[in-house]
Order: C-alpha cells, then structure tokens, then sequence
C-alpha cells in the first residue's frame, strides 16, 4: 500500500492521544498510522500513514475535522 506524509497543527491534540492514534486499527478510509511525528512548541504535527491515495488521506483529516496544510506520497527505507 502507498505510503503518504502530512501535516497539520497540532491543536488540542494532546501527546496521549496521538499515541492512541498510532495503535488504531485500519479505519473506514483504509488508513492505518505508520507514525506519528509532533512538536508541541510549534503546534506542529506530521502523519506518515499506509493509504489507498491521497484523497483517502484528505477524507480521514477531514471526518476528525482537520485540514491538512499538504499531503504527499512518499517512500521509504524500511
């Protein structure tokens, strides 16, 4: 499956939350997290998530009612 990097702030999203994000199973949009990056201090956080494209990944913000600032497919070493 593709693999996507985005960003948005990080808003009222709390550390504890992310954390359970990361463990979620695969949600209705067949997302899965791949990890979750954040900086509180610059309320910043960036998602590297197993999609099936990148609207997918739009869909997935937007029902949590986050707005992606960019999403792009990436690839990886791993």
């Amino acid at each position: 499956m593709p693999k996507y990097i985005d960003t948005h702030p990080m808003g009222s999203l709390t550390s504890e939350q992310l954390k359970q994000l990361q463990k979620a199973p695969k949600d209705k949009f067949g997302i899965t997290h791949h990890d979750i990056l954040y900086n509180k201090k610059e309320n910043r956080v960036y998602c590297v998530l197993d999609a099936p494209n990148k609207e997918a990944v739009a869909s997935h913000h937007k029902h949590a009612g986050i707005e992606c600032e960019w999403i792009r497919e990436i690839e990886s070493t791993r």
